[in-house]
């Protein structure tokens, strides 16, 4: 069971005694998503809108904090939520137990609340999220 936030991340390297030209790279950067019900499972909530960040400062540091030292992250844009079938379900019967607490009569309409669009269900090791083919519009 694995899931992770896939994010768009451009950063600056700033080398101590060396100038090198470019100076900004861009990668995608994934963090893996807590199992549900576990401590910090509910980042999609309190990060996600419609599939968008809801605070670009919150996304930089969220990547930032997950990068080495001297990487400064000028943006991170959320691009998808990568799942396994056994994540998705998980998700599911979790936010199922407890819908009241996301504003939503049923499971599809909470998650599309936060995700929109952006659940990506297969593989959770694919090399650039783009497109829309493989997405899953998260209906229960």
């Amino acid at each position: 069971m694995e899931a992770a936030y896939v994010f768009r991340v451009r950063f600056i390297l700033s080398p101590r005694r060396a100038r090198i030209d470019p100076d900004t790279f861009e990668t995608v950067v994934r963090i893996p998503a807590p199992t549900p019900g576990e401590e910090g499972w509910l980042l999609f909530r309190d990060a996600l809108w419609r599939g968008e960040r809801n605070d670009a400062e919150h996304a930089r540091e969220l990547c930032a904090e997950r990068l080495p030292e001297g990487v400064e992250v000028v943006d991170a844009e959320f691009r998808e939520f990568e799942t396994d079938e056994a994540y998705l379900d998980a998700l599911r019967e979790t936010v199922a137990a407890d819908l009241p607490a996301f504003r939503a009569d049923s499971v599809r309409e909470a998650l599309h609340k936060y995700f929109g669009s952006s659940i990506r269900v297969g593989s959770t090791d694919r090399p650039d999220p783009g497109g829309d083919d493989g997405r899953d519009d998260a209906r229960d």
